[in-house]
């Protein structure tokens, strides 16, 4: 059960964790594996900040920890898997949406190529 309401505008690498999400369940190793690529090497999210990240975002219901498949590697143990929520996807959303904003403006100051 969700704690508090998700703060607007989402932390950084919450709105990056979140993305990772969207479109799979996944474990933490494949999370920071995606953000890292998504973002061309530009975040690097350590163990200790995402299972925090993770852990405050399960908090506030945003993403949930689910059991891992049954074709896990079990090779050190079973890694821990995440789903995003539907309250994480709207979360995700409405960022995105906010950061939409951000480049239109952008774009319209002729900032950024159309």
């Amino acid at each position: 059960m969700p704690t508090t309401k998700p703060p607007a505008p989402l932390e950084p690498h919450w709105f990056q964790i979140l993305l990772a999400l969207a479109d799979r369940d996944l474990h933490g190793l494949a999370i920071m594996d995606d953000v890292l690529e998504r973002t061309g090497g530009r975040m690097r999210l350590w163990p200790g900040m995402l299972y925090r990240a993770l852990g405050r975002l399960a908090d506030i219901g945003l993403v949930t920890e689910i059991e891992p498949p049954d074709d896990a590697p079990i090779a050190g143990g079973r890694p821990r898997f995440f789903r995003i929520t539907t309250a994480g996807r709207r979360a995700c959303a409405a960022e995105a949406e906010r950061l939409a904003g951000f480049v239109a403006v952008a774009r319209r100051k002729k900032l950024l190529r159309a």
